[in-house]
Parts: C-alpha cells; sequence; structure tokens
C-alpha cells in the first residue's frame, strides 16, 4: 500500500487500525501522528523521506521499520510524489538568474566528482529516479500518448519549430496527451502547441512572435525562460492543454522546456529514455534530430523488431532528411521486411501529412 499525503494515511488508520504492516510511506508529515505510529505494527513497513520526531523515528526503527531520512542538504527531494512543474524547476526566475534555479542546482550537484560522493548521495540519486518513475505511472494511467521527438538545436522563429508547434497542437486536440524530451527546440514546441491547443488558432501565432524574440537558450537561458513564462502569463494554465516531458540532467546544458504540465526529469540518460520511449503508447513521431533522436529511433524499432504484432506506429518527417542527411529510413526498412512492424513504420514529408496518418487505424 502507497501512502503519498497525510489524507491518505488518516484514511488508511482508520480503516485498519493496529497496522501498518507492508505500507509504503512517502513524503508524508507525521510529526502530529505519533500515537498512531507507535500503536500499529510497522513490520515489512517503510518510511521515505517523511517527517517524524526523533523518539519515534528510533522506535519504527527498533519495532523493525526501514526508515529513509529526509535529506534536506541536496537541490532536490529524493522522495519526490508527484512529477515536477515548470515552477518547482524554475523557482525564483523571475528575480535571479537561472544558475541558481533548482534545476540548475540540481545538475550542478549531479555533476559532483564520484570521489566526492559518499554511498548516501548515489542511493538517494537513486531513489529520486525511481520515485519520479513511480509518479510517472500513476499521471501517465489511462492517457493515449504520443511521442515527438526532435532536436534540441532547433531555434525558435524558424519554420520547423512553427511546425513542431502545429503537430503539438493538432496532436492534442485530436485527443491525444503529447509527449517530449522535455528540452528546447523541437521539443518545446510540440509542448507549446499542445500548452495552446484549448485556445483559439491565433495564441499560437501570437506566443510564436513572442518567443522569436530569444531564438535559442544559448548563451542566456535565462532570458529564454523568462520569454517563455511570458507566454504562460498571457495563456493561462487554467485554460491550458496537459502534455508530457521527461528531460535528463544527464545533458545539463539543456533546459527543461515550461510548457509541459508535468515533467519527468531523471538523473539517470538511460532510464529517461527508456520511459520516454515506453509511454508512448498509441505512436512515435520522429522530427528532424541529431544523435539524440536517431538513437530513439532505433530504440523504439528494437521492441517492434522482436515483436510478434500490434507494433506501434512510427512516423518519420522529413523525406530529405532520413533518407540523405541521415539516412535512418532505409536501414528501418530493411530491418521491417517480412515483419509485422513494417505495417506500422511510415515516411512523410509534412507534419500534416503526420497529422493524417495518425487519424487513420494501422492497416
Amino acid at each position: 500500500m502507497e501512502i503519498e499525503s497525510l489524507e491518505q494515511f488518516d484514511r488508511y488508520v482508520s480503516k485498519h487500525p493496529g497496522t501498518l504492516s507492508g505500507c509504503r510511506i512517502q513524503a508524508v508529515d507525521l510529526r502530529e501522528r505519533g500515537w498512531e505510529l507507535r500503536s500499529s505494527d510497522v513490520e515489512d513497513s517503510a518510511f521515505l523521506g517523511c517527517e517524524l520526531t526523533e523518539t519515534v523515528t528510533a522506535d519504527l526503527r527498533h519495532r523493525g521499520a526501514l526508515v529513509f531520512e529526509r535529506a534536506p542538504h541536496l537541490p532536490y527531494d529524493p522522495y519526490k510524489v508527484r512529477l515536477y512543474t515548470p515552477e518547482e524547476l524554475y523557482e525564483g526566475i523571475e528575480q535571479k538568474p537561472y544558475d541558481q534555479t533548482p534545476d540548475a542546482l540540481s545538475y550542478r550537484w549531479s555533476r559532483q566528482p564520484l570521489e566526492r560522493e559518499d554511498i548516501l548521495g548515489l542511493t538517494l540519486r537513486g531513489l529520486h529516479d525511481d520515485s519520479i518513475s513511480d509518479a510517472l505511472d500513476e499521471w501517465v494511467d489511462g492517457r493515449r500518448i504520443i511521442g515527438v521527438m526532435g532536436g534540441h538545436a532547433l531555434e525558435r522563429g524558424t519554420d520547423g519549430y512553427t511546425q513542431a508547434a502545429l503537430l503539438g497542437r493538432s496532436v492534442a486536440r485530436a485527443g491525444f496527451t503529447v509527449a517530449t524530451g522535455g528540452g528546447p527546440g523541437a521539443m518545446e514546441a510540440a509542448n507549446l502547441g499542445a500548452y495552446l491547443a484549448p485556445y483559439p488558432d491565433e495564441a499560437l501565432t501570437q506566443a510564436l512572435g513572442t518567443l522569436a524574440a530569444v531564438p535559442s537558450y544559448r548563451p542566456d537561458i535565462s532570458s529564454w525562460a523568462r520569454t517563455a513564462f511570458a507566454v504562460r502569463t498571457a495563456y493561462p494554465q487554467g485554460r491550458a492543454g496537459e502534455s508530457l516531458s521527461v528531460p535528463t540532467w544527464f545533458y545539463g546544458h539543456e533546459p527543461p522546456n515550461v510548457f509541459a504540465s508535468a515533467i519527468g526529469k531523471y538523473f539517470s540518460n538511460a532510464l529517461r529514455e527508456d520511459v520516454l520511449l515506453n509511454k508512448a503508447n498509441a505512436a512515435i513521431i520522429f522530427l528532424p534530430g541529431a544523435a539524440g533522436t536517431v538513437q530513439e529511433i532505433f530504440q523504439a524499432a528494437t521492441p517492434a523488431y522482436y515483436g510478434a504484432e500490434n507494433a506501434r506506429r512510427m512516423i518519420l518527417v522529413g523525406v530529405s532528411y532520413w533518407t540523405r542527411t541521415f539516412p535512418a529510413w532505409p536501414l528501418l526498412r530493411n530491418l521491417a521486411e517480412g515483419r509485422p512492424m513494417a505495417k506500422a513504420l511510415h515516411l512523410v514529408d509534412t507534419v500534416a501529412e503526420a497529422g493524417i496518418l495518425l487519424s487513420r487505424p494501422v492497416p
């Protein structure tokens, strides 16, 4: 039994008086629940990052509970119950530079030399990523997810950026949830399109104009992020569409975009890539990109290659790009020959064609 709030704790105790055996209680302030804790069986229970008094902590451990202490010295919460919001990662960006935000501080912490890290730090980093995976499973449950993959170098104000935003909007308006790698470039554009999907078409046009004033996160991430938050202020989140992003601190030079409503940020890029592609349960669209996007194409192709049937649809956008610039398409077609995955592979030239494909069932 997972318990992630004080309300959940109180409900559970009222229905199961005298026992917390087998419970996993995460990031809950239990300082006012000493009597309930002392009077309950805590065999095989675990308390992860909960607020507890010293005497109750000692009592729980004495009776066999596993207690993971809070870690206030870290710039991140290793026991995260819910996915991040842009406001959490960019806390204080209005008054201070990006390098003083929780996002930048967490990256800096992750880059400390290994010889200066103790085993606790390594363990807490792993606990954080596992907590994010658990929160992500809960958030994704029941949603039809379409992954939109593409390069981080695509600048605001370009036609490619506009097309990626239009794609994100059309996917969201079709009833799907957009998921991206969470960074700038094509990823930001797709999340932007989903964010503004409930608004009239003119909203996206105006937002694109505002963002074009700061085309790239280089050399000034602070200005890049503040311009994006200005768009969010103009189009409040209460009316905005939902989307997901799954970025990583492994690529710390790539700041997360602020248009995803839920952000599953990982320290481990390997875990992040696997989770992102796995959660795209309806289809994956690959816009032009470089090494990261190419990696994602073939990482997604591997389970499709070995699967017996019902391969997930993979759509590559940009005929010349994927046949000449980075010729991933010929290799994909050769891999798919004679296999069920062949019916799920598509190469199109425009995002409009990709949208048409999504409206049709897999043959």
